[in-house]
C-alpha cells in the first residue's frame, strides 16, 4: 500500500516540543492532560491518545506523542479517569465520553485545526475510541492499535488460552480456564462490557480509520479483526506489522517486547494523518493459530448463583464429618472429607492464581498439567474412590454424619466433572 506523501513540519527533538496542560471534563470528572505540539504551528492536525485497559497516565505513551508531534501533529495525552473504572466496573460509554472532552479542548487549542481533530485507541481504546467517534462529527478521524472485532468475553478467552498453553499447559485446565471460568465471569456479571457489540459501531463510522495489528498479537486475534474491520467500516486503510506484538512493539514471539516499535508505524501514523487517503486498501488479515470462539451463555443448572450454592454445601458436608463426631466412623469417610475439602478450596487457590497471574503463578508443567493442578486431579479421583466406600458404609449404618458427607460427595462428582478435575 502507497500513499501519497504531504511536506511534514521540520522534524524536532523532544526539548524543542511544546508541552501544555490541559483540564477538561466529563460530567463531574475532571481529567488533567498535556497538548505535546512542534513550536510555532498554527493549523495542525489533532490527535487524541485513547489508552487500553487499567490504570494509565499520560506518560505511558509520551513517546510515540512525541513521535507524531515531530510529525506536524498536536498530540492530546491523558490520565485516564480512576472514578467508575475498575477490574470488576468500567463503562466504554462513559470513556467515551472522556474522549470526546479531550477532542473539544484540543480543537480549542490555537495551534489546532479544528476540523482535523481525531481519535488513536489502543487494545481498549481500539473499542472506545470509534465509539467516540460515532458520537460526533467533530471527530474527522480514527486510528486503532490491536482493536478488536470480536466481544471482549471472547478476545478475554483467546487470550487466556495464548497465555496458558504458551506455558506449555494442555487439556481441561486450558479448558475450564479459557471457557468455563470465563463464562462464569461473564454470567455473574463480574465481566464488564463482556458482550459489547463493536461490529454495530464500526458499520455506523462514516470517518475515515486506520486500522493496525501486530502479525504476532496474542491478546487480540488480529487476523479476524482486520477482516471485520474491512467487511464493517465504509473508508479505512488497514494494516498488519509482521514481527510485532499487541502494542505494535517489536518482538519476537508475541510475549515478549524488543526495543522499539514496528518499523514504519510511527510514520505512517504521521503520514496517514495528514494525507487521509480517499481510497480504503487492506493488507492480508494476518494469520492466526486459533480462532476465537464466543462464549455460550449459562445454561439453568450452571447459574453463577448455584454454583455457589454448591460451593458452599461441599465445604460444609466436607468439614462436617470431622466436626460431628457422634455415630460410627469409617476410614472411607474420613478419606472422603479430606480430598473433597482439599479438592475444593484448593481448586479455589488455583482458580484465583490463573485469573491474577495469566497462569504463571502455577509452577512447573508436568504432561501438560501444572503441579498444583495435577494435585487437584488426583486428590479428586481419590474423592471419588472414597463417594463408593462411603456409600457402602452408608449402607450399613445409615448415619445423620455419613449421610451428610456422603451428599458432598454425590455432588462433588458433577461438580468436578465440570470444572475439569475429572477430565484430561
Amino acid at each position: 500500500m502507497i500513499l501519497a506523501v504531504t511536506a511534514l513540519a521540520p522534524p524536532a527533538s523532544a526539548a524543542d516540543l511544546t508541552n501544555n496542560d490541559v483540564t477538561f471534563q466529563n460530567g463531574g470528572v475532571t481529567l488533567h492532560g498535556t497538548v505535546v505540539a512542534p513550536p510555532g504551528g498554527s493549523k495542525l492536525p489533532g490527535l487524541v491518545l485513547v489508552d487500553g485497559s487499567g490504570e494509565h497516565t499520560r506518560n505511558d505513551h509520551r513517546f510515540e506523542a512525541e513521535a507524531f508531534a515531530r510529525q506536524g501533529i498536536a498530540t492530546l495525552i491523558y490520565d485516564k479517569r480512576t472514578e467508575g473504572y475498575s477490574l470488576f466496573s468500567r463503562s466504554y460509554s462513559t470513556l467515551a465520553d472522556d474522549a470526546l472532552a479531550a477532542v473539544e479542548a484540543l480543537r480549542k487549542r490555537p495551534e489546532v485545526d479544528p476540523a482535523r481533530v481525531g481519535v488513536w485507541g489502543l487494545s481498549e481504546g481500539g473499542w472506545v475510541a470509534p465509539l467516540a467517534a460515532s458520537r460526533s462529527a467533530d471527530v474527522a478521524f480514527v486510528v486503532t492499535l490491536g482493536a478488536n472485532g470480536v466481544e471482549p468475553s471472547q478476545q478475554q478467552a483467546w487470550a487466556i488460552e495464548n497465555q496458558l498453553r504458551r506455558l506449555g499447559m494442555d487439556g481441561s485446565i486450558v479448558r475450564m480456564a479459557s471457557s468455563t471460568m470465563m463464562r462464569q465471569l461473564v454470567g455473574g456479571g463480574a465481566f464488564p462490557e463482556a458482550r459489547y457489540d463493536s461490529v454495530a459501531v464500526l458499520k455506523s463510522l462514516r470517518q475515515p480509520v486506520l486500522g493496525l495489528w501486530g502479525a504476532k498479537d496474542v491478546l487480540t486475534p488480529p487476523g479476524e479483526a482486520l477482516r471485520i474491520f474491512q467487511d464493517s467500516l465504509a473508508h479505512y486503510t488497514l494494516r498488519g506489522f509482521p514481527d510485532a506484538q499487541h502494542q505494535l512493539r517489536r518482538t519476537t514471539d508475541g510475549f515478549d517486547k524488543l526495543p522499539g516499535y514496528a518499523p514504519g508505524y510511527l510514520e505512517l501514523v504521521g503520514t496517514w494523518v495528514h494525507n487521509l487517503p480517499a481510497q480504503s486498501t487492506a493488507d492480508a488479515a494476518p494469520a492466526q493459530d486459533r480462532t476465537s470462539i464466543s462464549l455460550a451463555p449459562l445454561a439453568w443448572y450452571e447459574s453463577t448463583w448455584l454454583q455457589l450454592a454448591v460451593l458452599l454445601l461441599l465445604v460444609v458436608a466436607f468439614a462436617f464429618y470431622p466436626l460431628f463426631r457422634r455415630g460410627p466412623a469409617a476410614a472411607s469417610a474420613r478419606w472422603l472429607s479430606a480430598t473433597g475439602l482439599l479438592a475444593v478450596l484448593g481448586f479455589l487457590v488455583v482458580d484465583v492464581l490463573i485469573q491474577t497471574t495469566m497462569g504463571k503463578g502455577l509452577g512447573p508443567v508436568v504432561a501438560g498439567r501444572p503441579l498444583p493442578w495435577l494435585a487437584l486431579q488426583l486428590l479428586s479421583l481419590g474423592a471419588v474412590a472414597a463417594t463408593i466406600g462411603t456409600a457402602v458404609a452408608w449402607w450399613r449404618h445409615r448415619t445423620p454424619r455419613l449421610t451428610v458427607v456422603l451428599a458432598g460427595g454425590v455432588v462433588f462428582v458433577p461438580w468436578a466433572v465440570y470444572w475439569g478435575l475429572l477430565a484430561i
